[in-house]
């Protein structure tokens, strides 16, 4: 079966470098070709655009970076959606508004087509070595197989839009985790306390996890090489504070979070890791 792959970025190039890897036959597309340059190095065929991905293809993973521009490329209002999505399985992996994706899962299934929803948790590093959580809602259960080279566990979140529910619940708790672990440094920076034996007692402790120690030793050394863009996290703060409050529940953590992440990208660092939101604390 020859699986489509649209998005090639940040995390989509590795993602879909993994799949041909694993030898799935793949056929891909990316707004900027140079992006699709590992992957026909891996084997995939590139294609000249996202119609003859879906023509090729019964599969179809979507990884790209909002609401927008997967209307965009669907043709989605226009004649070339149904063209397009009918009879094909559309795999949206990206990060949108919950309410967006069960708009989007009704059109396609009007149109002919089927509809999994699958994000992820995860930044570049675990895209790169396989070992993202992929969380699902919807479809059938033997998307799991195609989906299984890129990721360690696969999790069932009921129905769409339960698994992008479930990804802005896990991001409330990875985003306030690490603005707190920036205001930590900051107040240890600001006290003249020595950096690297802040990080040796967090990682000692039992605080201590995956991502403080990679944040950690970003902000140890000021490197902010981008793991997981902090335009995008602000992106993911703003999403999880407006379906709280669509909900009527309060965000009081993720209400400062996205106001420090949109300072720090207001300041120019949108494109630098997530671990930059320090330099909003510094301003």
């Amino acid at each position: 079966m020859t699986v489509g792959f649209i998005g090639l970025g940040v995390m989509g190039q590795p993602m879909a470098l993994n799949l041909a890897r694993a030898g799935t036959e793949l056929i891909v597309w990316n707004r900027t070709p140079e992006r699709a340059g590992p992957l026909r190095a891996a084997g995939a065929m590139v294609a000249a655009g996202p119609a003859q991905v879906f023509a090729e293809a019964q599969t179809v993973i979507l990884m790209l970076a909002d609401d927008r521009v997967i209307d965009e490329v669907l043709g989605r209002g226009t004649g070339r959606f149904a063209a397009m999505v009918g009879g094909r399985t559309v795999v949206h992996m990206g990060t949108t508004a919950p309410a967006y994706s069960a708009g989007l899962a009704a059109d396609v299934t009007a149109a002919g087509g089927a509809y999994t929803e699958a994000p992820v948790s995860g930044s570049r590093g675990p895209a790169e070595t396989g070992d993202l959580v992929v969380m699902i809602a919807g479809g059938d259960p033997g998307i799991e197989a195609v989906l299984r080279p890129m990721c360690r566990e696969i999790v069932r979140c009921g129905a769409v839009p339960g698994a992008l529910l479930m990804k802005l619940a896990v991001n409330t708790f990875l985003i306030s985790m690490v603005t707190g672990l920036a205001e930590a440094f900051h107040f240890a920076e600001r006290h003249g306390l020595d950096q690297r034996t802040l990080l040796a007692a967090l990682d000692a402790g039992p605080m201590a996890s995956a991502v403080s120690r990679v944040k950690g030793r970003k902000l140890t050394d000021r490197d902010f090489t981008v793991q997981a863009a902090l335009r995008d996290v602000l992106y993911n703060s703003e999403l999880i504070v407006g379906a709280a409050r669509q909900a009527g529940i309060v965000s009081p953590l993720l209400d400062v979070c996205r106001d420090l992440y949109a300072r720090a990208d207001a300041d120019g660092h949108g494109g630098a890791d997530m671990a930059a939101v320090i330099r909003a604390f510094a301003h």
